[in-house]
């Protein structure tokens, strides 16, 4: 897909809007409303924590911390304020963001001085991390961390911006560690800079609009500017930074500027809650280093929750649960003939669990679609296949799947040594995984047997007949039908209709139980 298209004539610049996806308009459309809560009183830094932790609403805190900042946590961790910010409903939010990616990406260059979140510039000793409202998440982390920052970088091999999720625990004024741990495109570009002898500059936005957050956890072969463009399904606006050349979205709120230095995996940074739940440990990762803090005159600064025990509420879960799906819908499109829905859920932190719903065409496609989610992430550890009559999203009918559609003996696939997310607890220190797959679907050309059928209430709907012989002489009946084709509303006159035709030859049922009749007038 390559670079993106790059406007910069004055009257594309001119005509662009910097307030459409700017995260203070989302949350003002959220005003009046059950997803948002506005807390007008004064809040610690160290209590923030606690006000999130398991909150299904967003939480706007208007006097945070001494300096009294505006801070917004909990914003991306519903599916329904993703969907809102898409414009779907729930249901058709993962559709919704394939059908964007194959929008075309346009980035519109927007001169310094010009760009909304360059209203307010610091540098010097005016750059300071301890002037942010930066919160304590959990009891035993290394530091306040910085949880909702999308960093900006350019690759060096290509030219194209790299955009990625990660957090900062603050260090000091001027210093923070950055967890590079897992294998990702930034890594890769830091150390590739390393070995050259070099900082790598690296810029993060902190209070944005939440399809950015969704442009930040997606691989796609674009300048990740573009990205943004296309999930926005509208040109993106961006600009230089003023301390280093990375270009950042000209609407965000925050943005704080540095590099990180060539020292490469140099300090220790954590322990943190971690997605799954539980504590990541101490480990050595890079140190970014503040040269400059740049925002709007009103900016709002932005929190997200990550870990706990409430993992559904959280935002990570829910970001995490979105990327899932839509990998792991890719990849099914080219191992399955028919995928239906794909659903990863929250409460294993978006993506350990994933459930597929396929309609078989031909025999194996369960197995296959098992193997194709085994190899699309790294992440998923346990995938769950059934067949289009179940509802995906509920943890009832998943059950209800699992204990009458499942033989331990033959429906269960096993992957050995794959690889693993180096987070999961259950590895003790391994390096790699046991993925396991659960086929939940009926054995091929079972599905139309009767007693595969889910028993519904009536509702036939079927031409009318004058007797219930000229209805069976139409064909085959359940009785329910024979109920619809005569009007009946309480079945008694076909009870008695029956009882007389058994009289006469011919009359039966087929291994459907559906009632029969052979003699012809």
């Amino acid at each position: 897909m390559g670079e993106a298209h790059s406007l910069k004539d004055d009257k594309t610049v001119q005509a662009v809007d910097m307030e459409r996806f700017r995260l203070r308009r989302f949350m003002d459309e959220l005003r009046g409303t059950d997803e948002l809560e506005i807390r007008d009183e004064p809040i610690t830094l160290l209590d923030i924590a606690a006000a999130l932790e398991g909150n299904p609403r967003a939480v706007l805190f208007r006097q945070a911390g001494p300096e009294r900042s505006e801070l917004l946590g909990n914003i991306t961790s519903s599916r329904a304020r993703f969907a809102r910010a898409f414009g779907v409903e729930s249901k058709d939010l993962a559709k919704e963001i394939q059908k964007r990616l194959r929008n075309q990406p346009q980035v519109i260059d927007i001169p310094r001085g010009q760009a909304p979140v360059q209203e307010v510039v610091l540098t010097g000793d005016d750059a300071d991390f301890t002037k942010m409202p930066v919160n304590l998440q959990h009891a035993c982390d290394g530091g306040p961390y910085i949880s909702a920052g999308l960093d900006y970088a350019i690759d060096a091999k290509t030219g194209w911006t790299n955009l990625g999720a990660r957090r900062l625990m603050v260090r000091g004024r001027k210093e923070a560690g950055i967890d590079l741990v897992a294998p990702s495109d930034l890594r890769a570009i830091y150390e590739a800079s390393v070995a050259r002898g070099e900082k790598l500059p690296v810029s993060f936005v902190v209070g944005c609009h939440p399809i950015d957050h969704i442009a930040a956890t997606l691989r796609v072969p674009v300048d990740e500017l573009g990205l943004v463009s296309m999930l926005r399904g509208a040109p993106v606006p961006v600009v230089k930074c003023i301390t280093n050349d990375v270009r950042v979205p000209a609407d965000a709120e925050w943005v704080l500027e540095g590099y990180l230095d060539e020292r490469g995996h140099a300090e220790p940074e954590g322990p943190y809650g971690e997605l799954l739940g539980y504590y990541g440990g101490v480990k050595h990762n890079p140190v970014f280093h503040l040269t400059a803090v740049t925002r709007r005159r009103d900016a709002l600064f932005q929190t997200s929750t990550i870990g706990g025990r409430m993992m559904s509420h959280t935002d990570t879960a829910q970001i995490s649960a979105l990327r899932t799906e839509v990998m792991i819908w890719r990849a099914l499109e080219n191992a399955v003939r028919e995928p239906v829905a794909v659903f990863a859920t929250t409460s294993s932190g978006g993506s350990f669990h994933v459930r597929i719903a396929i309609r078989q065409r031909v025999p194996g496609e369960g197995r296959n679609a098992i193997h194709a989610a085994f190899g699309a992430l790294a992440n998923i550890k346990n995938v769950f296949v059934v067949d289009p009559d179940i509802d995906i999203s509920s943890d009832q009918q998943m059950d209800w799947a699992m204990a009458t559609r499942f033989q331990g003996s033959r429906d269960i696939v096993v992957g050995s040594e794959m690889r693993a997310l180096p987070l999961d607890p259950s590895l003790e220190g391994q390096r790699m995984t046991a993925k396991t797959g659960f086929d939940l679907t009926w054995p091929f050309g079972m599905g139309d047997r009767i007693e595969t059928r889910v028993p519904e209430p009536p509702n036939w709907q079927t031409p009318r007949f004058a007797s219930v012989q000229a209805a069976l002489q139409n064909g085959p009946k359940y009785f329910g039908e024979l109920m619809a084709a005569l009007g009946s509303t309480d079945g008694r006159e076909i009870v008695l209709a029956l009882d007389a035709l058994r009289a006469q030859p011919g009359i039966g049922r087929d291994v459907q139980g559906r009632y029969t009749i052979t003699d012809k007038p």
